[in-house]
């Protein structure tokens, strides 16, 4: 595993951090209680690593073939091609996860200029407004702490994120598998009658607020609403204490 490799790699980890924090603090401000997002069970959305890594590697591949552009011109370019990468990304992690999981993990089809609800203008804008803020605020600081890392610290840290990122994404598919399994098994019957399998998995629910199972009708909105009937009574039992 070479230096490249590695801060690549620690790079993917830190992003991932920092897309979990800016999605759980916009998701717990608009839920009015802490929500923890992402897929994965642990502080980590891996589509924000891969989103900077594409960005990143992105700039760096237009600095070498636009080298005789203003530089207002040159992170246009980035901004542009840096839109076009994300939605990519975006598009297809939601097609691969509803092909796998046979559920829709958000829907953007309320959304102006969207496309089948996996992506849309107004988070690829978004994304635009992210990559900026990367590669001219943020990348320039994270790079120059990873390059001040010994060889040694790299790797130590790049086989422990590996690790990490194994035993939660293993984790973290075999409990949506196991939903998914409940989900289909039990979906014919009043939602009331499996309510207790349910409520394990709430994490997700709430992490996801547009999970949409396929095929299996209204069963969806039944799941949802006793989520938030019980929310809501846990909030006034702690009123009541």
């Amino acid at each position: 595993m070479n230096s490249y490799l590695t801060g690549l790699i620690l790079f993917f980890s830190f992003y991932s951090f920092v897309g979990w924090i800016l999605e759980t603090i916009f998701a717990s401000i608009i839920a009015k209680r802490f929500i923890n997002r992402g897929f994965l069970s642990g502080p980590f959305c891996p589509i924000y690593g891969f989103g900077a890594i594409l960005i990143i590697q992105s700039a760096t591949v237009t600095d070498g073939i636009f080298f005789n552009v203003t530089p207002l011109q040159s992170i246009v370019i980035k901004i542009i091609l840096a839109i076009i990468l994300t939605t990519l990304l975006e598009y297809f992690t939601g097609a691969i996860l509803e092909k796998i999981f046979k559920c829709r993990w958000w829907d953007y089809s309320n959304e102006f200029l969207n496309i089948k609800g996996r992506v849309c203008l107004k988070y690829s804008a978004l994304w635009g407004t992210l990559a900026y803020v990367l590669i001219e605020v943020i990348h320039p600081i994270s790079s120059q702490v990873v390059v001040q890392l010994t060889l040694t610290a790299k790797y130590i840290l790049s086989l422990f994120m590996i690790s990490y990122f194994m035993y939660d994404a293993i984790k973290s598919i075999n409990e949506v598998l196991n939903l998914k399994r409940m989900i289909f098994t039990h979906h014919q019957n009043p939602a009331e009658q499996f309510f207790d399998k349910i409520v394990k998995y709430r994490r997700i629910f709430f992490a996801f607020p547009k999970l949409f199972f396929l095929h299996i009708g209204k069963t969806n909105q039944e799941i949802r609403g006793f989520l938030n009937d019980k929310v809501e009574k846990l909030k006034t039992q702690i009123k009541i204490r």
